[in-house]
């Protein structure tokens, strides 16, 4: 067993590129690799997801406790040869002063030695008190090594490694010099989804032999190795005779979902039936539909385009159909979206429309408090930790809208309140995750089955 969690200094440091490079060359030695990422991010796991060949997992301190996040871990990682965390921002940032929710606090909970990409553009002898430091900061975080990345070349390479030996005792695993060819793009909301472009696998591919070439996977794997065995996974609960369907928004423009969530459907009886809101011209034969995150802006055009979809959601929406939709989906459900001048037509199925800003309007993690009258029967007054990340916001809401939560951190649709409700949809900024506590999936397939009797 071995096990390990990249972090940096800083984000934006090269974590993600190096991360699903280790994931790809582990998987092509044979070894059966499980990839983590810490905290709520969608987009990591997406290119983790397709380096590793296993779904990831995300391992959040918000939303759940530490002995959920330990016992996850090791659900989900107790049939794989190598585990594989990827942090989050710095090695000692997170919400808290005392750092107990941070990747620090994380490596430490699972027994997984830290390996530090450090972006040295610019750094030769300084490199030294920054790595003392972050080993000094925590004696009891385990350093298995350090990966250089982003070298000017061979020479700044040299020196690098020669000032790192004369100073530390830390082991230099890899260095990476800099290649725009093996980057994940970035654009306004992170890196690039992998669901979006047909060229993820040969991205991957290019990663995983730059990696190879540069970092000592034979070193890193030894230096990962002894992990005590992961007790077997176990089920916890038996899964119901699938007896719903619900339709999943599953294409370019929706790709954020948590497996895990997922997974909870499939257990309280839906069989989930994917549609492709940019190319199918009608549902598959459904009870629901669940319209996820993603960045319906940056193909709004060809969702304008596809017009008997839309009206036929719309059209569903009016009958009755149960619906939930996450941020993405709920911009996809309302009139039209604006962005760079232009406005396309949405489904129209929620008075509202959306207009994209330069800038975030909600971004981070947030606290909700369930509403008298939740269409899912979640207890009035009930805290509710969740996370949100949207640059947009809704304009011209119809007068009377219902609400299914109150905002107690956070932005939702207005500051104050998230979760429009109309008709049987409940579409929201914020993304939920059926973890600690918020059993959304059961309640929502209970909904499904109250409402397509």
């Amino acid at each position: 067993m071995h096990r390990f969690l990249v972090s940096a200094a800083h984000k934006s440091s090269g974590k993600t590129t190096l991360s699903v490079g280790l994931a790809a060359a582990l998987r092509r030695r044979g070894l059966a690799v499980q990839a983590f990422k810490k905290g709520p991010d969608y987009i990591d796991p997406l290119w983790l997801g397709l380096a590793s060949g296993r779904a990831c997992r995300n391992l959040d301190f918000f939303v759940t406790s530490r002995d959920e996040a330990a016992a996850a871990f090791a659900r989900h990682g107790a049939s794989a040869d190598v585990c594989l965390i990827e942090g989050n921002k710095g090695l000692y940032d997170g919400l808290d002063l005392d750092g107990s929710n941070s990747n620090a606090a994380l490596a430490k909970l699972v027994g997984a030695p830290v390996v530090l990409v450090i972006d040295a553009r610019g750094m030769t002898r300084g490199i030294a008190p920054l790595i003392l430091g972050y080993q000094a900061f925590d004696p009891q975080v385990r350093f298995a090594g350090v990966i250089l990345n982003r070298l000017g070349g061979a020479r700044h390479e040299s020196k690098l490694r020669a000032v790192i030996e004369h100073y530390t005792r830390v082991p230099v695993l890899g260095a990476m010099h800099e290649d725009p060819a093996i980057g994940i793009y970035e654009r306004h909301l992170g890196l690039v989804p992998a669901n979006e472009t047909e060229s993820a696998a040969a991205r991957i591919e290019a990663i995983r032999a730059a990696v190879e070439r540069q970092v000592d996977v034979d070193e890193l794997l030894e230096a990962t190795r002894g992990a005590a065995p992961l007790p077997p996974a176990s089920s916890s609960r038996a899964a119901r005779a699938k007896d719903i369907r619900i339709g999943i928004a599953r294409d370019r423009a929706f790709g954020f979902y948590y497996a895990g969530d997922l997974e909870a459907l499939e257990d309280e009886g839906a069989e989930l039936v994917p549609f492709d809101t940019l190319r199918d011209a009608r549902l598959p034969q459904v009870n629901a539909l669940f319209i996820g995150g993603g960045f319906p802006e940056c193909f709004a055009s060809e969702l304008e385009a596809n017009a008997s979809l839309r009206a036929e959601i719309r059209d569903r929406a009016a009958r009755g159909m149960p619906m939930y939709a996450e941020c993405g989906g709920l911009m996809y459900l309302s009139r039209s979206i604006e962005w760079r001048g232009e406005r396309r037509q949405m489904v129209g199925a929620i008075g509202a429309d959306v207009v994209m800003h330069e800038r975030p309007t909600g971004r981070g993690y947030v606290r909700l408090e369930a509403q008298a009258g939740h269409p899912w029967g979640f207890t009035a007054g009930g805290e509710i930790h969740a996370h949100e990340f949207h640059y947009s916001s809704l304009e011209g809401l119809d007068a009377g809208t219902r609400y299914a939560y109150r905002v107690r951190r956070g932005h939702g649709i207005d500051g104050e309140r998230d979760g429009i409700v109309a008709g049987n949809i409940l579409a929201s900024y914020t993304h939920l995750r059926a973890v600690g506590g918020c059993d959304w999936p059961r309640r929502f397939a209970a909904y499904v089955r109250e409402h397509c009797a």
